[in-house]
């Protein structure tokens, strides 16, 4: 994440998902924040987000919203915070994330992409 020390991993399963996790370092050792994933189920997108010391830790599904089309925009209007999150591409290697809850109000930053060794 730009002028931030936090990262996201993501790949691609065997079973045609993305599965990713946030991540950062504390003293040098990588600590997991979140586990993300995105996959098809009933022809329905949904991203998933899982941090472990919120909503009891469970799993929180976000619903692609197909009419943007400027833009994916994942949506759970039932979730109190976050209840949108959304990519837009700025370039082939740099995107702009948008957390959003009630009344528009929340954050957004931008991630860097970065080859990995």
């Amino acid at each position: 994440m730009e002028g931030k020390e936090q990262y996201e991993n993501w790949e691609l399963s065997n079973n045609k998902q993305l599965i990713g996790y946030s991540y950062k370092f504390k003293d040098s050792q990588k600590i997991i924040t979140e586990t993300l994933s995105i996959k098809i189920l009933e022809n329905t997108v949904i991203f998933e987000a899982t941090v472990p010391d919120q909503n009891e830790g469970k799993t929180i599904p976000f619903t692609l919203n197909n009419e943007i089309k400027d833009y994916l925009s994942f949506e759970n209007i039932d979730h109190d915070f976050p209840k949108k999150i959304q990519y837009k591409r700025i370039s082939e290697n740099e995107i702009e994330v948008t957390v959003l809850g009630d009344e528009g109000e929340g954050f957004s930053y931008k991630q860097l992409k970065q080859k990995t060794k």
